[in-house]
């Protein structure tokens, strides 16, 4: 049993945040996804003929997390909630990267919607999840920098097992330990908000979304949610 926790501090500074948690178990991840081929291609497509575009630091939904990193110390133009840095490469690039089909579907719902998706293989997850403010003793080893050992600041919000950080600055990188890969068979993929008011609705179309996606390619997914007044949830 694994459970999701807001941390009283960082619920009390960010009273609107709410969060799914979107666990899938079984995963397939070396089978063909074709619905998500399909989609990241549409997405590309639509960029391509300017008829959408990613949302950028000016929309509501990316400068509430801009607003946010500046609370906890972090310049966000330097270090960019994940899913500004995705639109951003999107924008350049004109195409989605392709990593893994599970990890390439909560790509495409995330610049799809404007809000940060992330996932954790609870294979290698220890103990709870925490969203909380670092003291400065923690350690985080960076996705794809096996070898190198970060601490985070004390202040900064980060996303943390009873082993180390999993996210830090919130949902700007994840750690390599816990990355989602091809072998990865149970998954818990995280969609946020700071703004649960205007964009609550943004949200649960995402994760309904993602579910399609996810449910076709594996035994069973559920749902929860976190927010200020329900901080913790049990999901496996």
């Amino acid at each position: 049993m694994t459970t999701f926790r807001i941390d009283a501090a960082v619920a009390d500074a960010f009273p609107d945040t709410l969060i799914a948690v979107l666990t899938a178990t079984g995963l397939r991840g070396r089978e063909p996804w074709p619905a998500t081929t399909a989609a990241q291609q549409e997405l590309e497509q639509q960029l391509a003929d300017g008829t959408w575009q990613p949302a950028d630091e000016t929309d509501p939904r990316i400068e509430a997390w801009h607003t946010a990193y500046r609370s906890f110390g972090t310049n966000p133009r330097r270090i960019r909630p994940s899913v500004d840095a995705l639109g951003r490469r999107l924008t350049k690039k004109g195409t989605l990267p392709r990593i893994s089909p599970a990890v390439d579907s909560y790509n495409v719902v995330s610049v799809r919607h404007g809000l940060p998706v992330g996932a954790f293989d609870l294979g290698q997850v220890t103990g709870d999840v925490d969203i909380r403010y670092a003291d400065g003793g923690e350690t985080f080893t960076p996705l794809g920098e096996p070898d190198a050992v970060e601490h985070p600041k004390a202040g900064e919000i980060i996303c943390t097992d009873s082993t180390d950080v999993l996210t830090r600055h919130w949902n700007h990188r994840d750690a390599h330990r816990t990355r989602v890969t091809e072998d990865s068979t149970q998954v818990a993929f995280v969609l946020e908000t700071l703004r649960a008011t205007a964009d609550g609705h943004l949200l649960k179309a995402a994760v309904g979304e993602l579910q399609e996606l996810l449910d076709g390619h594996c035994a069973q997914s559920a749902v929860h949610y976190l927010s200020p007044t329900h901080p913790q949830a049990a999901i496996c």
